[in-house]
């Protein structure tokens, strides 16, 4: 913790986080820099200053379970393809109204739920990759997920998650979860801070219990509107938690293609809940400046059916998403700060019998900070001509996401190839995406 706090909030900070915070004894291995792992700075003493510069920087990723439609957040509109693959789903092309696209350039436009995230792109610290993924082509959730965590497309057994290995790269570095009670990409040996909310919460007696509530109100002290939130927020979400958990107990279940869609979540809340956990990830990051690795998931992104265009269910999360995501440039906004907004694949070009789309392949992955060269999309894109898709039906993987995290934790957390090579075993550099984060 920073020295300058109180020692009273510093005492209920941990006590805050202890509670569904698994602490495993830290086992950190002493890297070697290697020669040559900044080739691009000449001299030892600007690759320290570098190094040191970096230090600082904080990452957060957000992880949409479900696969989110990729090609409603990033309308491919100068593509004619788009709307003969999707004649009901299709967001029309911008006309300057509040029902079409946002235009962002000639080929691309955001979806107008997503309008609060325009500015951001105006100022060229939003960008977005429109074809990356995993390599991997399994279209199971769970299998795609688990690759995503642990960093390594294909690997079906256990892994500790790739940001739990990065904590323990960098150490006093440490990790923080808001939201979900045990996600993968955090587990292993570095110890790491849980903070579970809404059905997770209820499951592990965290949030239901009255000190720990109490203790989380009183970290909020002078922070009125924030503990009101909190206070509302958990109110209402518990009372979801345990409507959700008595309707699980119940044998009558919803049809299998609903269950299948609620599975995908795989622990998550709904994006509805995302905005307050990002609150409390950017309140608990700003009080302990050792926490520079922040996690945010949130389901419902598993639109089979009734996806919805402009309106619908679609394009409440992404409302929702965006309101996250304006919250969290505000509390992640210093020089060397990333947000990275992922899923574990994207969904089908062409929309389904249901108005929905089903698994693909494929996404777009946003970026969001100051380092980060936004206003513009990066990589690769070839439209959505039946031979410019993967088996004839989803977008293709130009970039792995690997690549992109690469890319990302070189310029912000200072990392040289070996220990890039411990996060992701294998990885080539793509230097398609060299250009992707500023300096």
């Amino acid at each position: 913790m920073s020295t300058h706090q109180p020692l009273p909030r510093r005492q209920l900070l941990q006590t805050l986080l202890s509670l569904g915070a698994g602490y495993a004894m830290p086992g950190f291995a002493q890297i070697a820099m290697q020669s040559g792992a900044t080739q691009e700075i000449n001299t030892r003493a600007r690759a320290q200053k570098s190094s040191q510069s970096e230090a600082d920087g904080r990452l957060v990723v957000v992880f949409l379970r479900g696969a989110y439609d990729g090609l409603s957040a990033l309308v491919p509109y100068g593509d004619a393809n788009y709307y003969r693959l999707r004649p009901t789903l299709a967001i029309a092309a911008p006309d300057g109204s509040t029902q079409t696209a946002l235009k962002l350039d000639n080929s691309f436009g955001l979806h107008p739920a997503l309008a609060p995230l325009l500015p951001l792109w105006q100022q060229g610290v939003l960008g977005v990759i429109p074809c990356a993924g995993s390599p991997d082509a399994t279209r199971s959730h769970f299998e795609a997920q688990h690759h995503w965590e642990i960093g390594r497309p294909g690997k079906a057994s256990a892994a500790d998650g790739w940001m739990n290995t990065l904590a323990g790269l960098r150490p006093p570095t440490r990790a923080l979860g808001v939201g979900e009670a045990n996600p993968q990409i955090l587990a292993g040996t570095a110890p790491v801070q849980l903070v579970p909310s809404g059905q997770a919460a209820t499951r592990t007696g965290a949030l239901g219990e009255p000190l720990t509530r109490d203790a989380v109100l009183r970290l909020y002290a002078g922070e009125d509107a924030l503990s009101k939130a909190f206070r509302a927020g958990a109110d209402s979400r518990m009372h979801t938690a345990q409507t959700l958990t008595a309707a699980e107990a119940t044998p009558a279940l919803p049809d299998s293609l609903s269950r299948q869609m609620a599975a995908a979540d795989n622990g998550a809340g709904p994006a509805k809940g995302l905005l307050l956990d990002a609150r409390h990830l950017g309140t608990l990051m700003r009080q302990d400046r050792r926490l520079r690795l922040g996690f945010l998931s949130a389901g419902g992104w598993d639109t089979h059916a009734n996806q919805g265009g402009v309106t619908g269910a679609l394009a409440q999360n992404l409302a929702n998403l965006a309101a996250t995501l304006v919250q969290l440039r505000r509390d992640f906004s210093a020089p060397h700060d990333v947000v990275l907004v992922v899923s574990e694949f994207g969904r089908t070009s062409a929309e389904n019998g249901t108005r929905g789309t089903d698994h693909g392949h494929g996404n777009a992955l946003w970026l969001l900070g100051d380092a980060v060269q936004g206003g513009r999309w990066h990589g690769q894109w070839q439209g959505l001509a039946s031979d410019q898709l993967h088996e004839g039906r989803d977008l293709p993987v130009h970039h792995d996401f690997r690549a992109v995290l690469a890319q990302v934790l070189r310029r912000t957390q200072g990392l040289n190839p070996g220990e890039l090579d411990q996060l992701f075993p294998g990885l080539a550099w793509d230097a398609r995406l060299d250009g992707l984060m500023r300096g």
